[in-house]
């Protein structure tokens, strides 16, 4: 067994793609779903019933962009928009969202740059806040007699929460997962040296991400989740592969292979203003807010390290247990069993 501090068992968290040297990694880490050679793991029945319900494809304009939105549930309820993370796409929930179409309006949306979303020549987080409220009004979120819930994850919880900070008015709650923020301005200039030094690719980093690979099974056997950590249901990880791939020419002209559907460039034209590293002092929040983590989730020992962040001290904070960074992988029926129980009780 690798020791508590060896880069195999290291999980880590940033708001940016994370370079490690693959070799670094234990293979479950490094190519979980290479052993399937292109076929589908055996899943469990509430998974094949969860992803059953198939959800209703269209395409929303926003600022000239086409974005990718999957919706659940009646319109007249009220409503729920689910933000996915760095380089995911809106299927990352569709095995959680239909947990929640009895009672809800339920809309997915994929970033843009992410997903089939249209990609752009500038990325920026006051953007994310125009983005989900088309998608909102379009999805009928604000038809259920109040303003939606925004649930997000990771990158998508970093956008979720910059929302709530700056255009409160748009939500009725915030529900943040494993959300982190970037690291102390020196961390993070030692980090960006020395990746310019090593050039280490790691999904999604720009240098590989048009990659076309020339077989489905080649493109699967390279997924692996970012920050990486083991893939606890790889059922779930593979569903999530194959819809993050989209059919490419190859490039030496030999006809079309996969490859990865996110903006490979999308991390060079992201304008992070208002977000920078943790806003000091910390910003008035009056959107409700709590925050759902992964037990063995890297971005809590950061902030036990003394790590920033800009949450209010008071916000409440759930535990997910046996979890790591992806909490609707590594443990789906009980992040669905939290939020349900939450939302029945919370805000009042």
């Amino acid at each position: 067994m690798a020791d508590e501090a060896s880069p195999t068992n290291r999980e880590t968290y940033d708001d940016r793609p994370i370079s490690f040297d693959p070799n670094e990694m234990p293979p479950e880490v490094r190519a979980p779903l290479e052993p399937f050679k292109g076929e589908e793991p055996p899943a469990p029945q509430w998974f094949r019933d969860a992803i059953a319900v198939e959800p209703e494809r269209s395409f929303v304009d926003s600022l000239g962009t086409k974005l990718e939105v999957l919706t659940w549930g009646e319109v007249g309820k009220p409503g729920l928009l689910f933000v996915h993370g760095n380089s995911a796409h809106a299927d990352w929930w569709s095995f959680i969202a239909p947990f929640f179409a009895d009672d809800y309006r339920v809309a997915s949306m994929s970033l843009a740059g992410m997903g089939a979303s249209d990609w752009r020549e500038r990325y920026a987080f006051s953007d994310f806040a125009e983005d989900a409220e088309a998608v909102s009004r379009a999805a009928g979120l604000y038809e259920g007699g109040r303003k939606p819930v925004y649930v997000g994850h990771s990158f998508g919880g970093g956008q979720v929460f910059y929302t709530a900070v700056n255009r409160p008015e748009l939500m009725h709650a915030a529900v943040l997962v494993d959300t982190g923020f970037g690291p102390p301005p020196e961390e993070l200039k030692r980090r960006e040296e020395e990746f310019r030094k090593r050039q280490i690719a790691n999904i999604p980093t720009p240098d590989r991400g048009g990659r076309v690979y020339p077989t489905l099974e080649a493109a699967l056997a390279r997924f692996r989740l970012m920050p990486p950590q083991p893939a606890e249901n790889v059922y779930i990880a593979d569903y999530i592969a194959r819809r993050s791939l989209k059919r490419a020419p190859m490039a030496d002209g030999s006809g079309e292979g996969w490859t990865w559907r996110f903006d490979p460039k999308m991390w060079e034209k992201l304008d992070r203003t208002g977000m920078g590293q943790s806003p000091t002092p910390i910003p008035e929040v009056h959107t409700p807010m709590v925050h759902f983590y992964g037990a063995k989730s890297r971005i809590v020992q950061m902030r036990k390290m003394g790590y920033p962040s800009p949450f209010p001290p008071d916000m409440l904070e759930i535990e997910i247990p046996d979890s790591h960074h992806h909490v609707m992988i590594d443990q789906p029926l009980a992040l669905v069993a939290a939020l349900k129980t939450l939302l029945a009780h919370w805000p009042r």
